[in-house]
């Protein structure tokens, strides 16, 4: 597919949050990813990549704050706090530990998406990124997550969009082999940079003038790859 859906991981071991949440995020245009305790969330931010990320603090198996700071080692897309407690220090100690909003349960839908809209612009802004990043005759729009080539949809994997999305962030910045194998495919797979190599050729292959001489995905040797704009 050339577009896809903002992935929205759900944290929560309540069915009924699931049972709310995930036809009320699938209406508003998003992909809703369920896990009932921490290392189920924890495993699907590494292999399913979500855009943003709704964590309940009362989880089963850790307490959500050590979730959050275990997400944020190698995540750092929006993160929503839900929690029965309603204690300010406990609002404090998860947005210092890098979430990006709280709600307190009960909570409206129509709150929850609108705080969900914020954190993600916001997020774009602190990593310095437009919502639309041009590179020639190639456009990512990195809100709706579709990748244009002179005006015609490029079909890209889930996978290989968050690895261009994540080198056109970076403003022509390096990105180690580290930082996109970690941020991509999750801290399980930092070594795999053949795996990398093979995504990167990927992408040249699809946008690309000539894909033996890159002119957009610049390989630093040794180190990693930077993205090129306009």
């Amino acid at each position: 597919m050339s577009a896809h859906r903002p992935r929205v991981l759900v944290i929560d071991d309540e069915p009924q949050i699931h049972r709310f949440l995930g036809p009320a995020l699938e209406a508003a245009g998003y992909e809703p990813v369920r896990a009932d305790d921490a290392a189920e969330g924890l495993a699907a931010i590494a292999s399913r990549a979500p855009d943003a990320v709704i964590l309940d603090l009362g989880l089963p198996d850790m307490d959500g704050k050590q979730a959050l700071i275990r997400a944020r080692a190698f995540y750092d897309g929006p993160i929503l706090i839900l929690s029965a407690r309603d204690r300010e220090v406990e609002k404090i100690e998860a947005l210092d530990h890098g979430a990006d909003d709280y709600l307190e349960k009960p909570f409206g839908v129509g709150e929850l998406l609108a705080r969900l809209r914020v954190a993600m612009r916001h997020r774009l802004k602190q990593i310095g990124a437009a919502p639309v990043i041009r590179a020639g005759d190639v456009e990512i729009d990195l809100i709706k997550r579709l990748v244009t080539r002179g005006g015609e949809p490029v079909r890209l994997s889930p996978r290989e969009y968050d690895l261009l999305a994540k080198l056109a962030e970076g403003r022509g910045r390096v990105l180690t082999h580290h930082q996109l194998l970690t941020s991509v495919w999750g801290p399980a797979n930092v070594d795999d940079v053949q795996y990398l190599r093979v995504f990167i050729g990927h992408l040249r292959q699809k946008l690309e003038v000539d894909a033996s001489s890159p002119r957009r995905i610049i390989t630093e040797a040794g180190v990693g790859y930077r993205f090129i704009s306009d």
